[in-house]
């Protein structure tokens, strides 16, 4: 047996009933000669982690627009804390951690710089709208490998794509991503906003932090064991109503208090800007979007192509396309 045989061996004699088994995936639309040593799962997570998308991740922001300090959270380190949180989860309820991992790390590949805001930007200016999940499946299906994309398994593009909207991902491994996701962003949006001073913990509900926890850790923490012991054995991924409650009032806090803050957003507003006047600037001027982009253009339009070539900018390169296209050379911007 080939190391792969043997992983595939074990995953029957040791997974749940309700997993999703590496040597059951319904496979790739490309097909490939299995690998000696990994499963098709095990595949997929290194194929993304490669990837120029999942680099960029490192530079495009979080919630906090060009925070002073090491310890703001990035869209990459928000990525590796829902791959931990989501692994953590499919290994307590003996599912799949290899395809769970793949989909978390492929879930916000598509994200816009600038957060949420330059996601609302192009949600604007393109017909039929965008969205992050959607950009992220096209990332992996299309954009990637100068075109070619990296033909991942279905399951882990279902997981992708299901993370968030009205769609249910098939495998319960994909569906821990929807709940990891939110996990990691209100606890770790927390922290930040605390670091920041947007926040102090006292302002935390108190019924929230006595049922899950007046730290960081152990708010994950009991989310996390909550969701698995609520699922156990039944085929589904859920929250105990009170943990689901408390969750959702966390995440309404945030809003209030962080997600709308002036002080915390309160560059939001020249960001957007810039990337509507870039979006234009590039829609007038196609020729200037770079070669890889010019196939979509042709054969998809100018807008998708724009949308494509913006959506994949990191924050600073989009500050510097900026830059380039409007600010003359010998003046000096700070």
């Amino acid at each position: 047996m080939t190391v792969r045989e043997e992983i595939e061996a074990r995953e029957r004699e040791t997974l749940s009933e309700f997993a999703c088994l590496s040597s059951a995936s319904r496979g790739r639309e490309l097909p490939l000669p299995p690998c000696p040593t990994r499963t098709c799962f095990q595949r997929d997570i290194d194929r993304i982690v490669h990837s120029k998308a999942f680099r960029r991740l490192k530079h495009k922001t979080q919630v906090f627009l060009e925070p002073e300090g090491d310890h703001y959270r990035t869209r990459m380190t928000h990525t590796i804390e829902v791959a931990r949180i989501a692994r953590t989860i499919a290994r307590g309820l003996r599912l799949n951690e290899d395809l769970t991992e793949a989909a978390a790390y492929g879930h916000d590949l598509g994200h816009t710089p600038f957060g949420h805001a330059g996601e609302r930007v192009l949600d604007g200016i393109m017909p039929g709208g965008f969205a992050h999940n959607r950009q992220s499946l096209r990332v992996v299906e299309k954009l990637e490998k100068e075109g070619e994309g990296l033909n991942l398994t279905w399951e882990v593009r279902r997981g992708i794509l299901c993370h968030t909207g009205p769609e249910q991902a098939e495998t319960l491994e994909g569906r821990i991503i929807r709940l990891a996701d939110k996990i990691a962003y209100i606890n770790h949006d927390i922290d930040d906003a605390i670091r920041g001073k947007i926040i102090y913990p006292m302002d935390i509900p108190l019924d929230c932090s006595q049922l899950l926890g007046f730290t960081h850790s152990e708010r994950i923490n009991s989310l996390t064991v909550d969701i698995i012991r609520t699922s156990q054995g039944k085929g589904v991924i859920a929250q105990s109503p009170d943990f689901a409650q408390a969750m959702h009032k966390l995440r309404e806090f945030m809003f209030e208090f962080v997600y709308r803050n002036p002080v915390a957003k309160g560059k939001e507003g020249k960001a957007q800007d810039m990337l509507r006047r870039l979006f234009d600037y590039y829609a007038a001027i196609p020729d200037k979007l770079p070669p890889e982009y010019q196939a979509i253009r042709v054969n998809e339009g100018v807008e998708r192509a724009v949308c494509d070539y913006i959506a994949g900018m990191t924050d600073v390169y989009a500050v510097e396309q900026f830059k380039d296209a409007f600010i003359p050379k010998s003046w000096s911007v700070k």
